[in-house]
């Protein structure tokens, strides 16, 4: 308590101009005192007006008041001395180059504490007391500290802005609202605050819910992150469990084949070495009766020859050379051949059951759905390469131009028979398959009757028969805008759609597959949307034409590049 008692003594006995303790201190008629330096070099200011005021109430004196030393106050400021009554601020109390500075200060300035919108000056704590203490100053509006006080002030009549002209936009003086703004629509800068306090209240609201929307979605998002990881996870464990599995499999079924030839070749190799012990013996014993008989052919005893031949006993039947040599011995040839057979049915079923799996991991998108693009070169992002294949082309279609252009002929062409081939409808398919997000342009040249067909469709549609389930755009697998000459239609599992836009020589197709969006554009110097289709596309897609009744007439998918396009807005 003593040391907020020094406190107090320190700041009431010290200049409020230079803030520090008072120099032959003098006091003014109105109460306030200064050093006698402080306030003569105030008053030295004032000259020129020839009217003196004091610093801190502004009360006015006339003439110069003559000023005496306050031997009074001289003698308690000298005591207070030995309290610590000399103790400079902090130096966290003085502005740095970062704050507002006390305007009021000398020397050394202390921060402001307060700015004041009618005196248009800053305040440190001690010049401030006025604003509370003197009833006039009470009715002034103080504020947080600002650097910005001066841009308050009219620079053409040099007062206060505090008016706001609604025609020009700007603030205002009174003097300019009856001069240069004259007749405009001018409100109190009060009234315009509270206008537009209304609108930044609800600028914020929506601020606010964006914020919450957006926070709500990067939760979304990061949920997405930990599925698409654990999916991942899933996927690889699965897949490495499968196949380590397949692979086990083969391996069982390699020792058992193994076992089984292993098996098989030692009962052979045994039926074989038994066989041939049979037959060293049967050598053996005919070793031995040719001997017998050469010693005898030896003998010139023709009584005892005879004798002896008719004695020899008879060979055993000859039951091995009739059976050896029937045909050439092809061991395990067979399954050899069995093997290298399932070798190339396994490598086909992987194949074509590989193409699949890629594909399916190809098409997991894990982008947030996107707008369409509202410029051709924004379409022209997602330009696709389309080619036709041959194998689906109807026999009176010829294929040019890397087989991107196709033309309708009188006469068939020499295509090889193919499951994949349209035998009753004059249409053709894309070879690529179509996933993700896809653009492509298709150009019609020749004569519009009977219409062009510019189509998507899955590769499941029916190649061949007299019906309508092989037609583009008549089933449930495809789709199809079909150009007219002053119309378009849409058709559809059978159903059509009548279409109206702009006659175009040129269509282009915007596909996105994941969110099933299809959409045709009249392409010319703008692009204009024809139909747009919102459906679930459960496969990939093929893009296709179908020409009707039109010899001569051709449709080409245009070799699409970024840089041919520089502008070009939608329609």
């Amino acid at each position: 308590m003593a040391q907020k008692g020094v406190q107090l003594d320190r700041e009431t006995f010290s200049c409020s101009i230079c803030l520090d303790p008072l120099k032959d201190p003098v006091t003014t008629s109105c109460g306030h005192s200064y050093c006698m330096s402080c306030i003569r070099a105030h008053w030295d200011g004032e000259d020129e007006k020839r009217m003196y005021s004091c610093p801190q109430c502004r009360q006015t004196f006339t003439p110069r008041p003559v000023l005496l030393k306050n031997t009074m106050l001289a003698a308690l400021v000298e005591e207070l001395k030995k309290t610590g009554l000399q103790a400079a601020p902090a130096d966290h109390c003085y502005a740095g180059a970062e704050d507002v500075a006390c305007d009021f200060c000398t020397g050394r300035k202390l921060k402001a504490l307060k700015s004041c919108l009618v005196c248009l000056v800053s305040y440190c704590e001690q010049h401030l007391q006025p604003h509370y203490e003197v009833a006039a100053f009470k009715k002034h509006k103080l504020v947080e500290p600002s650097r910005k006080l001066q841009e308050n002030i009219c620079s053409r009549h040099d007062e206060v802005m505090k008016m706001f002209c609604r025609t020009d936009q700007q603030s205002i003086c009174y003097l300019c609202s009856v001069d240069q703004h004259k007749g405009h629509d001018t409100v109190s800068a009060a009234a315009e605050r509270t206008e537009r306090q209304t609108e930044l209240e609800r600028s914020r609201l929506n601020i606010q819910q964006r914020i919450q929307d957006r926070e709500k979605d990067l939760k979304e998002l990061q949920q997405e992150v930990e599925d698409i990881c654990s999916s991942a996870d899933e996927a690889v464990e699965h897949g490495e469990e499968t196949f380590t599995e397949l692979i086990r499999l083969m391996e069982r079924r390699s020792s058992e084949l193994k076992r089984q030839v292993r098996s098989q070749q030692e009962a052979e190799v045994s039926r074989v070495k038994e066989l041939q012990e049979e037959l060293e013996q049967e050598i053996g014993e005919l070793k031995r009766r040719d001997a017998e008989l050469e010693e005898l052919s030896h003998t010139e005893d023709h009584s005892q020859f005879v004798h002896s031949y008719r004695s020899l006993p008879a060979l055993r039947e000859d039951t091995h050379s009739s059976s050896i040599n029937i045909r050439p011995l092809r061991h395990f040839e067979d399954v050899t051949a069995a093997v290298s057979e399932l070798r190339e049915k396994l490598q086909d079923a992987l194949r074509d059951h590989w193409t699949n799996i890629s594909l399916t991991v190809t098409q997991v998108d894990v982008l947030l759905p996107q707008p369409e693009p509202t410029t051709r070169a924004g379409f022209l992002r997602y330009a696709q390469q389309i080619t036709l294949d041959p194998n689906t082309a109807y026999r009176n279609l010829l294929l040019s131009e890397e087989n991107r252009k196709v033309t309708r002929v009188k006469q068939q062409q020499s295509y090889s028979d193919h499951p994949d081939r349209f035998t009753d409808c004059c249409q053709v398919l894309s070879r690529e398959s179509l996933t993700g997000r896809c653009y492509w342009e298709v150009e019609i040249r020749g004569r519009w009757f009977g219409g062009f067909g510019v189509a998507v469709t899955y590769k499941s549609i029916r190649r061949d028969g007299g019906s309508e389930d092989s037609v583009l755009g008549y089933n449930d697998k495809s789709w199809s805008l079909v150009c007219y000459t002053n119309s378009y239609q849409f058709y559809h599992n059978s159903v059509q759609t009548p279409v109206s836009g702009p006659r175009s020589s040129r269509v282009g197709v915007y596909l996105d597959h994941r969110a099933g969006v299809l959409s045709f554009y009249s392409v010319s110097e703008t692009m204009t949307l024809l139909h747009r289709v919102q459906t679930s596309f459960t496969q990939p897609l093929h893009a296709g034409v179908l020409i009707h009744y039109n010899p001569g007439a051709c449709a080409e998918f245009m070799n699409l590049r970024q840089s041919e396009v520089v502008s070009g807005t939608l329609g």
